[in-house]
């Protein structure tokens, strides 16, 4: 029975991952989670008896090891970490943190003889982009603000200890992912609860830039079988959709999809400004997958039914206020 570990296991992506590897019930998953943004809701059923919970934050070192020793995973896969655009431009202190966490986790796995670590990038790691679409091997990376420096430096902590000491890893950067679980610090889980209240749907100006959304299903089954048949060993992967999309024709989707009479509304930029294009280059993807990935419109979909006609909408997402991230912060072993 593979030990399976998974930080940032009750988050959005975390979860799904747990949920899927906990089905499979050759497996043991162990998830780890402080649940700053992760929630409880989210775990597997009580039902299955082949995984466990550990409320610890991957930050704080002597914590996390003792996970470690008490389970001795064979896999881990680290997605801990601070996410959403305001949230991490709000807290960038406690986002830099996420880079002892990501030291924590690889020393431990070399510690352990972890036999493969698979590392949550991110699409932001690319920044204000040279190319489009961009390549895991080719596009230069542009990370600027603190989440995708934090991103970028994981990356270079997780492959410097491949190099080092023989740790194999896939680094999985991931583009916009949506869901059922997904908070309204994301952009389509914000249209479609806006869009389901009757409030306008923001749009942040100008409104022609263009986005992609991979749904959570085409990201979980690529995961699995990279995972089950060992693949992308030392290679960092885009995990994400290349149809684009503008903000506006999102909005417009959205609403029409609902069939809501919320006005579309254009807000000011963020403080750091709007990225015009982001497309990923999906080839290493889609020769895994082999199918066509989810439409956009089906994903969709697939959400409002979740909300709506079967009556068990996910509750509103908390939005933790800046002092409690700041009092983690404080808190987070030092």
């Amino acid at each position: 029975m593979p030990k399976i570990l998974i930080t940032g296991g009750a988050g959005f992506i975390g979860s799904s991952l747990a949920e899927a590897l906990v089905a499979d019930q050759s497996n043991y998953v162990v998830i780890v989670d402080n649940l700053l943004t992760g929630r409880r809701e989210f775990l597997p059923s009580p039902e299955l008896k082949n995984w466990q919970f550990e409320l610890v934050d991957v930050n704080n070192y002597n914590s996390l090891a003792e996970v470690f020793a008490k389970y001795e995973p064979e896999y881990v896969f680290h997605f801990a970490a601070v996410v959403g655009v305001e949230r991490t431009l709000n807290n960038p202190l406690l986002v830099l943190e996420d880079m002892e966490g990501t030291k924590n986790v690889v020393k431990l796995c070399v510690k352990h003889h972890v036999k493969k670590i698979f590392y949550a990038s991110s699409s932001e790691v690319y920044g204000d982009p040279f190319e489009v679409p961009q390549k895991e091997d080719t596009t230069p990376i542009n990370a600027r603000l603190p989440y995708a420096a934090v991103k970028n430096i994981s990356e270079v902590i997780i492959k410097t200890y491949g190099a080092e000491f023989g740790l194999p890893y896939t680094i999985f950067r991931f583009f916009n992912t949506y869901g059922p679980r997904q908070s309204d610090d994301f952009v389509i889980s914000r249209f479609i609860r806006q869009a389901l209240s009757g409030k306008p749907i923001t749009v942040h100006s100008p409104g022609s830039q263009t986005r992609t959304f991979c749904y959570i299903s085409d990201t979980i089954e690529t995961i699995l079988k990279i995972f089950y048949n060992n693949l992308m060993t030392n290679t960092i992967i885009n995990i994400g959709n290349n149809e684009e999309i503008t903000m506006i024709k999102l909005a417009e989707t959205i609403r029409k999809i609902t069939g809501s009479q919320s006005p579309i509304t254009i807000v000011p930029p963020r403080k750091e400004g709007e990225i015009l294009r982001r497309k990923p280059d999906i080839t290493k993807m889609l020769s895994i997958l082999r199918r066509p990935l989810v439409k956009l419109e089906d994903g969709i979909k697939n959400i409002v039914d979740l909300w709506t006609q079967r009556k068990d909408r996910i509750p509103a997402f908390h939005k933790p206020s800046y002092e409690l991230f700041k009092s983690a912060y404080l808190s987070a072993g030092k």
